[in-house]
């Protein structure tokens, strides 16, 4: 169902990301992070200009649903607010669609197709979350692929190991623009989480791009 108009803290701007003009920068300075098993990350700190505009806009303006899933014997609310965008249906700001796009183009000798979809999380506040667990719908779940997420709003740490469990291996704190691309065999081999926070949190909005047949 569509939930109403978030109720969230305030978000705690960016003091590097104070211009109006709502762009992705450059993408010459990402970093490849190697992870075992043929998986790797790249990592690019404060890609879009704009970003905390970029937020405010999306937050207020896209028909968040709030959904519930089956968990043992009980109906739970699902800890973050959802869209999707598939394939063919405009994106909610020009600026994602230029993101896309830009993506597609310097991916595109590696990844061999376009980013073609794109899939929005809210997370509210620190009670949000999402579990460990892998793009592993579709061709992901047999074939290298990538995820591309660009993140909005305050840093919230992502988090990976390798599938099977373990300590984890690698946090970034993304936020107020930043980029991280997962590929190779990332979405079988490894598992990601956004954590709960216990202490006092803003919000942060996620958007992840996929290529064709990849959930």
């Amino acid at each position: 169902m569509t939930a109403p108009r978030p109720q969230m803290p305030g978000l705690q701007g960016s003091l590097f990301d104070q211009g109006a003009d709502i762009r992705p920068g450059p993408l010459d300075g990402v970093r490849r992070i190697a992870l075992e098993r043929g998986a790797w990350a790249d990592h690019l700190p404060g890609w879009f200009h704009g970003a905390d505009a970029l937020f405010e806009e999306l937050a207020a303006g896209v028909p968040w649903q709030a959904e519930e899933r089956t968990m043992y014997d009980s109906v739970v609310a699902v800890p973050r607010l959802l869209a999707y965008y598939r394939e063919g249906v405009p994106l909610p700001h020009p600026a994602l669609l230029d993101a896309r796009e830009a993506l597609s183009a310097h991916y595109a000798d590696e990844l061999g197709e376009p980013f073609v979809s794109a899939g929005l999380c809210l997370y509210r506040d620190g009670r949000d979350s999402v579990a460990w667990h892998g793009d592993r719908t579709g061709r992901s779940a047999t074939h290298d692929t990538m995820v591309a997420i660009l993140s909005l709003g305050d840093p919230r740490d992502l988090a990976l190991r390798p599938r099977g469990g373990g300590p984890v291996a690698l946090r970034l704190p993304l936020g107020h623009g930043d980029l991280v691309v997962m590929g190779g065999s990332c979405q079988r081999t490894w598992e990601h989480a956004i954590p709960k926070r216990s202490r006092a949190v803003g919000p942060r909005i996620s958007v992840q791009f996929r290529p064709r047949g990849v959930g």
